[in-house]
């Protein structure tokens, strides 16, 4: 008889034992909490989870991870949430863009329940609000972007997703971290479509950089002839003023030759026997322009006197020194001593 009592009794217990409504979501998505444990008095609560005991029907209070001790009859463990981070895949739905591009996209949602009271008795299954939720959100926010933007913005489409869930979920204790879209896929014209125009631009780039790499090329020759014509200029400035600078110093050079030549000449004639010395060259000379005549030119004008070479020395001697009595004369009143005059004083008359 107590055999066939203690089978009743522990049918009856294990009946009793309720476990957590399980979601639509695969059971690789699906959240695992602890199946609704008995009231033994002494419970143990594991880490990240919160039990919600009800005292005769009504909320009494939170367990805490660790050892509790419950009234028997009286209190009943009516709810445990996990408080650990929830990830939820976000079932393939199909969306409308602005620019009318019918779009198949689908997502994973990760959550936290924030408030295990809330969750308990806000909302009958905050799992499955939070997933509708997040379904009519992201349809609303990609009819606000055209087919472009929502490749190039997909961050800002996943934080616009995240504050609208938050701001309806927070009455539920719930807290969405994050929202993350696994793939979208666009209808099979409009990919190629979109392939056309990829294929477009990279021509278009390609034929861009092309013509710049031309220009840069017909740039650089046009620098190149530019730096070489300057260079030649300016190895022909500094040629033209070298030469410059070598025909003045070979200017200089011959006519200080010249000066020293004449000096020479000079202080050869004022020593003895320095007119002979003259008339010897002077007939050298004589002899020499002679044998030159009609070489250089068929018109030749000769003197009346030609094969008088002495005649010639004499007038060229006579010529040079009628030049040189100036010369001498001008030097001797250099040096001469000025003497004072004595004329007497002029007196001016006038006539009546």
């Amino acid at each position: 008889m107590l055999r066939t009592l203690c089978r009743a009794g522990g049918a009856v217990l294990k009946s009793s034992r309720h476990t957590v409504p399980r979601l639509w979501v695969t059971p690789a998505q699906q959240r695992w909490a602890s199946n609704l444990p008995m009231n033994t008095v002494v419970l143990f609560v594991p880490q990240q989870e919160a039990w919600v005991v009800e005292r005769m029907g009504r909320f009494h209070r939170i367990l805490e991870p660790g050892l509790n001790i419950l009234i028997p009859i009286l209190d009943r463990i009516r709810y445990v949430q996990s408080l650990k981070e929830i990830v939820i895949d976000i079932p393939e739905q199909s969306a409308v863009s602005l620019d009318n591009v019918t779009l198949q996209i689908d997502g994973v949602l990760y959550l936290r329940i924030l408030d295990p009271f809330k969750a308990s008795y806000g909302v009958e299954d905050p799992e499955y609000a939070v997933t509708q939720l997040a379904q009519t959100t992201m349809r609303s926010e990609l009819g606000k972007l055209t087919l472009d933007k929502v490749f190039r913005e997909r961050e800002s489409l996943n934080s616009n997703i995240v504050h609208s869930i938050n701001q309806a979920s927070d009455e539920w204790g719930i807290r969405c971290l994050r929202y993350e879209i696994k793939d979208i896929q666009v209808p099979p014209r409009v990919k190629e479509s979109m392939q056309m125009q990829v294929e477009a631009e990279r021509r278009k780039r390609a034929t861009v950089l092309e013509s710049e790499g031309t220009r840069e090329a017909a740039i650089n020759v046009a620098e190149g002839h530019k730096q070489a014509q300057i260079l030649a200029s300016e190895g022909e400035k500094v040629e033209q003023i070298n030469k410059a600078a070598g025909e003045a110093q070979a200017v200089i050079a011959k006519a200080e030759a010249k000066a020293k030549a004449i000096r020479l000449l000079s202080d050869a004639l004022a020593e003895q026997n320095g007119n002979a010395a003259a008339s010897l060259s002077v007939a050298e000379q004589y002899v020499s322009a002679f044998s030159n005549l009609a070489k250089e030119s068929n018109t030749v004008l000769l003197p009346s006197n030609t094969g008088d070479v002495s005649g010639m020395v004499t007038q060229a001697m006579t010529i040079y020194r009628t030049l040189s009595k100036p010369t001498l004369k001008v030097a001797s009143i250099k040096t001469k001593p000025e003497e004072p005059s004595e004329e007497p004083p002029v007196q001016s008359t006038s006539a009546h």
